[in-house]
């Protein structure tokens, strides 16, 4: 049957999240591109020489397949989509403090990255082999609708420990949101879900008619909305939540400011979730991809949202912006951490009402009223490449408009 084929078929012959499960996964999506088939023995005889059980030869497999991602990012095209800052993950993990015991789940998972940064906060809490078994079965989950991030994402989980990693193939948002029960409710969502994207009329039918949408980003908010656990909700083998399931997201400015679906969405996220921080990530982050500034927004089910906290994250002193060969690092988010559990105003942090927020049509978009330097004060270089940096998101919303002018007007 060849090789590939093989691989592919060994899906049907273990239990469910066995070993053999992990490679049939891994080579769902491949090609063979390789025209020799000597040059495919001799990998096959170098990757045969790698003793797998030497936890230093794994975990300096882990660290090579590490920049081999970094690399693929720098290659830009659609590598970069899939592609979260390393900082910016580790900073979402550490404040949301995956617990031992917890359900952690990535709809859109790319290479794995949230993934393998919890199954590392979470390691070190295990004493015991139940609780080995706990973790590498029943606590991490993700979903990659693309094949070579998918890919990528079970090698990444394995080479980091999780011997059979729960990831799905597929479009997360083909799921009818409605028929998401508690059963399949999670205790934390860390996620960077693709924004900027349109959505075909058969994704957008699977969620309620007020509040269809051709943006990605705000169709994956709902779904997170909807699988995060209803505390005190029965589940089958388990017991019941103490505590509503909670989320740290990335999400771009149009999504803080959009009217219309985009506010609907907002305001049944303040009333029935409790939208404690938004946390503000300068300009260049995701350079050199995109220039729109992006958010974290930490939410926890069982609202609604009384008052929300924001945090500005400065640039270091003396930059405009960050770029690809001046990356964000992560010693930077230190104030945000020590801040966390503190909640002080201070010249990087206010705090807004839910009803003020309300008030404003669900406008989630507040500059720091605490910042020294006014507009007028700015350098206007600053203020071009912030509005360059809100043309794309202009753009699409012209372009949604446009399309409901057509409709109303057919």
């Amino acid at each position: 049957m060849g090789l590939f084929a093989y691989l592919r078929s060994l899906a049907g012959e273990g239990e469910k999240g066995s070993q053999r499960e992990v490679i049939a996964n891994v080579f769902k999506g491949v090609q063979n591109r390789m025209v020799s088939g000597y040059l495919l023995r001799d990998i096959v005889n170098k990757i045969n020489g790698i003793h797998f059980s030497a936890s230093e030869e794994i975990h300096t497999l882990s660290h090579l397949y590490e920049s081999m991602l970094r690399e693929m990012r720098d290659a830009a095209g659609d590598s970069g989509e899939f592609y979260t800052p390393r900082p910016v993950v580790r900073f979402m993990v550490q404040a949301s403090d995956p617990r031992l015991g917890e359900t952690v789940l990535d709809p859109a998972c790319g290479t794995g990255g949230f993934l393998v940064e919890a199954y590392d906060h979470i390691a070190p809490q295990v004493t015991h082999t139940e609780q080995r078994r706990s973790l590498q079965r029943d606590t991490l989950y993700g979903q990659e609708a693309k094949p070579l991030p998918y890919m990528l994402a079970q090698m990444n989980l394995l080479l980091h420990g999780l011997e059979a990693p729960q990831v799905a193939y597929g479009n997360t948002l083909e799921r009818r949101i409605s028929e998401i029960g508690h059963a399949e409710r999670v205790d934390l969502i860390l996620t960077n879900p693709p924004f900027g994207g349109e959505e075909e009329a058969g994704i957008k039918a699977n969620f309620p008619p007020h509040m269809q949408t051709s943006e990605t980003a705000l169709l994956f908010l709902q779904y997170i909305m909807r699988k995060l656990r209803v505390a005190g909700a029965p589940v089958p083998g388990k017991k019941a939540a103490q505590r509503g399931g909670r989320a740290a997201v990335v999400v771009p400015n149009g999504t803080l400011f959009g009217d219309g679906v985009a506010a609907t969405i907002k305001a049944e996220l303040l009333k029935e979730f409790n939208l404690h921080t938004i946390v503000r990530l300068p300009q260049g982050v995701f350079a050199p991809y995109t220039d729109i500034p992006a958010n974290l927004l930490f939410f926890e089910r069982g609202g609604p949202t009384e008052s929300i906290w924001y945090y500005e994250l400065p640039l270091p002193e003396g930059r405009k912006k960050y770029s690809k060969t001046a990356p964000l690092q992560f010693e930077e988010f230190a104030p945000v951490l020590a801040w966390w559990n503190v909640r002080e105003e201070c010249a990087r942090a206010w705090q807004v009402s839910a009803a003020d927020i309300a008030a404003s049509g669900y406008n989630l978009d507040r500059k720091n009223p605490n910042a020294k330097v006014g507009l007028e004060h700015a350098d206007p270089r600053d203020l071009i490449a912030s509005m360059r940096g809100h043309e794309a998101e202009v753009m699409r919303l012209l372009g949604e408009i446009e399309v409901l002018v057509n409709e109303v007007q057919a």
